[in-house]
């Protein structure tokens, strides 16, 4: 495919996207304003020389903190912008930085869609001096039109799963081309690098993963011990993380009549309520974190984790953590947050989108590896009543989350070279 025939199919689709946008706010009301940003109109003003980031969602905004931190300490003479593609993303972004010293410095829109129209009126109203793309998003008319006006375009923490590179091996030369037209790209590992020189990278190094070098809040340990008092401070809590859809009946199913408090916490909030109804439907004694203002009844047997940007919270309050998007195949959702907690992990055969880091927690025994409902059960009740295991497995997870750091002050080199 050519970018011709790939912005004709966007043109076609065009009329559709309120169609989209409407269904989406039905469940989240959040996706019903701002569309003008959607399509390249702002109103945001701009008074200094931009740094612009892209990063999609929450977990792409979670990783950046670190990076963003630096860049507002190198270079206070700009503005940083960052650019989200859902809801969630943008009141992540708002959470971390918008209650800092650095706030002014920090400005949040929707990044248009890839029409080429959408992004010449985005370049031209921020007129970046350079733009630095999180993880694996590719917008080809994007990159074409950053190219075109010889602005600097980093892809940084760039992983790329073998699914998806089989994925984009269907687009042939609109990737190849795409990746040729980046300024540089910093890869996590040495897979992702292969898998992206195949594709036709160039300019490409390996920097590390900066999800390694986000810190815990400074008050997530006193909110963690606040929150066990509300939980039972006497009971073995159990935390299910960022769990996807499909994967509450079976993590319900697993903690089946053990002497245990199960905190299920949803990857997605607009999935509260569903989850909700799961847990009804299953029999169990639940309560919602969000109605949670006193310590829980002996008889509570599961908390709907209910509340946005506190799962640092919930691994302080925890004795171990199961992680999501792995018992299905989602590819997995983000473990390096609870190994800096020093949290034993449990977690499934589907981690795609976190391979390395996977792969190096369970050698290092901060991880064990589950293949289904059964063994998930297993070692639940095997943690429960093996605290040598954990406090073994506690240590494990903060060495492998210690030596993994540095990618922050490495992609801080990278781009030194191009902003001046």
């Amino acid at each position: 495919m050519n970018r011709f025939f790939y912005s004709l199919l966007l043109y076609l689709a065009l009329p559709f996207v309120p169609l989209k946008l409407l269904w989406r706010g039905i469940r989240q009301p959040a996706y019903l304003r701002r569309w003008p940003e959607r399509f390249g109109f702002y109103n945001t003003p701009v008074i200094r020389p931009v740094i612009w980031l892209h990063c999609v969602s929450v977990g792409e905004t979670r990783a950046a903190e670190p990076l963003v931190k630096a860049l507002q300490i190198s270079y206070p003479n700009h503005q940083i912008l960052l650019t989200h593609g859902t809801p969630t993303g943008r009141e992540t972004s708002e959470a971390l930085f918008g209650g800092s010293i650095f706030n002014n410095s920090v400005q949040r829109v929707y990044l248009p869609y890839d029409l080429p129209f959408a992004v010449n009126h985005f370049l031209n109203h921020f007129k970046p001096k350079i733009g630095l793309i999180m993880e694996t998003e590719l917008w080809f008319n994007l990159i074409a039109a950053c190219k075109q006006r010889e602005m600097p375009l980093l892809l940084l923490n760039a992983r790329l799963s073998e699914k998806s590179a089989k994925g984009y091996t269907k687009l042939g030369k609109l990737v190849s081309e795409s990746l040729h037209s980046l300024s540089a790209i910093a890869a996590q590992t040495t897979e992702d690098l292969t898998r992206l020189q195949t594709l036709g990278a160039n300019n490409i190094s390996v920097a590390g993963n900066l999800k390694f070098d986000v810190k815990p809040p400074v008050d997530a340990l006193n909110k963690g011990l606040q929150l066990r008092k509300l939980f039972g401070s006497e009971r073995t809590i159990f935390l299910a993380a960022s769990t996807r859809e499909g994967e509450e009946k079976r993590i319900l199913e697993a903690v089946k009549d053990l002497e245990i408090l199960t905190v299920i916490v949803p990857r997605h909030p607009q999935r509260f309520n569903e989850v909700e109804s799961i847990i009804q439907s299953a029999g169990f004694t639940y309560q919602r974190r969000s109605n949670l203002v006193a310590p829980i009844d002996n008889n509570i047997q599961v908390i709907l984790g209910d509340s946005m940007g506190e799962l640092f919270t919930y691994y302080a309050a925890c004795d171990f953590t199961f992680i999501g998007g792995s018992l299905l195949k989602y590819g997995g959702q983000n473990l390096i947050e609870a190994a800096s907690m020093g949290k034993p992990i449990l977690i499934g055969m589907h981690t795609f989108n976190f391979a390395d880091a996977t792969k190096n927690a369970i050698n290092e025994g901060a991880a064990i590896r589950i293949k289904d409902t059964a063994e998930l059960r297993d070692k639940i009740q095997y943690l429960m009543h093996n605290a040598q295991k954990r406090e073994k497995m506690q240590q494990a997870a903060l060495r492998f989350s210690e030596a993994s750091t540095g990618a922050t002050i490495r992609l801080m080199e990278l781009i030194a070279d191009y902003l001046h």
